[in-house]
């Protein structure tokens, strides 16, 4: 690899670092931030904040990457990163945190869409395999340092640390992004697509909140209005000279493709925000180890990554996609199993099995959207991937807090037990009635449990699709 190259690796890896590091410590700390600041029944927002801005801003950077540069706009998003982790930081409720969240999240949207539209664009497809596996390496050193770093600085400082700790990252890889990339942007006046982009972003708005709002009859009028939003979307982007998601980029394959990102995301999320409640608020570990033991997924995940990438041209899509899948079924029917007296030694090893399915979902299909595309297509077609993606989490984790929520207080109703919320479940003046511990256990797993068979649904859900895939199609990309 020449030096140039190896350089701009490295820049990518310390972003990617910095996003990676922030989804394994506050998926672990957030047990012990809703428990601070008294909001547990918001939990899910946490999660919702951030992905909802994310998923508004992901095409929107993909767009001005393919007109104004990678560079650029991947340290324009990271420095709004930053700006929303430090907002993070000094939150002292948990709506300045969602807020902060948000903004964070508006940042985000950049880094991983631009980080893996720059390896498209400087390395072959066979050196792109083995570059975004070698990225992907980054989330395997996440997931053993975040848990190590976010347990310390929670148990020894304050979860508020853990926002923090992204101002040197982001720092390091804005300075290495700037010196080493170097790319030709052709210098024209590009035709920004205003009303598209205010279009695409109110429909996104309107469906999300929508979905998050809880009631039947909001959900419904939610749907309507994003209908006619697209509808409108779809005539002005057909106009546009340069629009912000152009059309030809949707094939039978990439559209697949898409629908099971979007799918595996809602699998993934629920893992990684659920798992490490189970572990704490359930089996009363603290947030080291329970941030620990999601490290053997990650592990098993870059494992994958590296096989299975290399198994799609020999085997197809369809054998390889539908494997992954099949293994998500089986980790989450075995999640379905936990009880408040399961070992956490099961529940690593149950995570280590979901890893290789999550490196079938994700990695190997990035590498198939980007080759469908040319070079000025790519960006856009990138971002809509990773926009189903966050979409698919986003909606994931409002259904998950809803079906969570529910449960709990259906769990108290059979007892026979009035007035306990999610809101209340850790209130001194709960506690210290006759509601115990061990009943807080009991509700939280009874919840979790139908979390967990929810997931299972969605992971078949992807399967049925990964069957849709054209047999021909490991021919193509073997002369990829």
């Amino acid at each position: 690899m020449k030096s140039k190259n190896r350089g701009i690796v490295i820049a990518l890896m310390v972003a990617m670092f910095l996003a990676a590091v922030e989804g394994t410590v506050v998926t672990t700390a957030i047990p012990t931030i809703v428990k601070d600041l008294n909001g547990f029944e918001l939990i899910s927002w946490v999660f919702s904040a951030y992905l909802l801005t994310s998923a508004i801003s992901t095409p929107i950077y993909g767009k001005l990457s393919d007109l104004y540069g990678r560079k650029n706009v991947l340290s324009i998003g990271i420095a709004i990163f930053i700006v929303g982790s430090c907002l993070c930081g000094i939150s002292q409720s948990m709506y300045q945190l969602i807020a902060s969240r948000g903004i964070q999240g508006l940042g985000a949207g950049a880094i991983f869409t631009i980080t893996y539209t720059i390896v498209g664009d400087i390395f072959t497809a066979k050196e792109s395999t083995r570059i975004q596996g070698g990225i992907s390496t980054v989330w395997g050193i996440a997931s053993l340092a975040g848990p190590f770093l976010g347990g310390f600085l929670i148990e020894n400082i304050s979860w508020n640390w853990i926002f923090f700790i992204n101002l040197p990252f982001g720092i390091i890889s804005i300075v290495l992004l700037q010196k080493n990339l170097i790319e030709t942007v052709e210098r024209k006046k590009h035709k920004i697509d205003y009303a598209g982009t205010l279009l695409f972003s109110f429909a996104i708005i309107t469906f999300l909140l929508g979905s998050l709002s809880g009631g039947k009859m909001k959900t419904v009028i939610a749907i309507a209005v994003t209908i006619v939003l697209l509808v409108l979307f779809y005539y002005v982007e057909k106009k546009a000279e340069e629009p912000i998601i152009p059309f030809d980029i949707f094939t039978k394959t990439s559209n697949i493709v898409n629908a099971i990102s979007f799918l595996a995301s809602g699998v993934l999320i629920g893992a990684e925000v659920y798992m490490p409640l189970y572990m704490q608020n359930v089996l009363g570990f603290g947030p080291t180890i329970s941030g620990i033991s999601m490290a053997p997924m990650s592990i098993s995940w870059l494992l994958s990554s590296f096989v299975l990438s290399k198994a799609i041209p020999k085997y197809g899509k369809k054998i390889v996609v539908g494997t992954a899948n099949l293994i998500l079924i089986i980790s989450c029917v075995v999640l379905s199993t936990l009880s408040i007296e399961s070992p956490l030694q099961l529940v690593v090893v149950y995570g280590f099995i979901m890893g290789f399915g999550f490196g079938g979902a994700f990695t190997t299909l990035t590498i198939v959207v980007q080759e469908s595309v040319g070079y000025n297509k790519r960006g856009a077609a990138t971002a809509v991937n990773s926009l189903v993606r966050t979409l698919g989490q986003t909606i994931a984790v409002s259904i998950f807090g809803t079906i969570l929520n529910m449960y709990i207080v259906k769990y108290f109703n059979n007892l026979g037990i009035s007035g306990i919320k999610p809101s209340n479940l850790y209130s001194s003046s709960i506690s210290s009635n006759s509601l115990s511990m061990l009943q807080v256990k009991l509700s939280l797993n009874s919840g979790l449990h139908e979390v967990f068979i929810a997931m299972i649904i969605i992971a078949i859900v992807s399967l049925a699709l990964s069957f849709m895939f054209d047999a021909k199609s490991r021919k193509n990309l073997c002369k990829v």
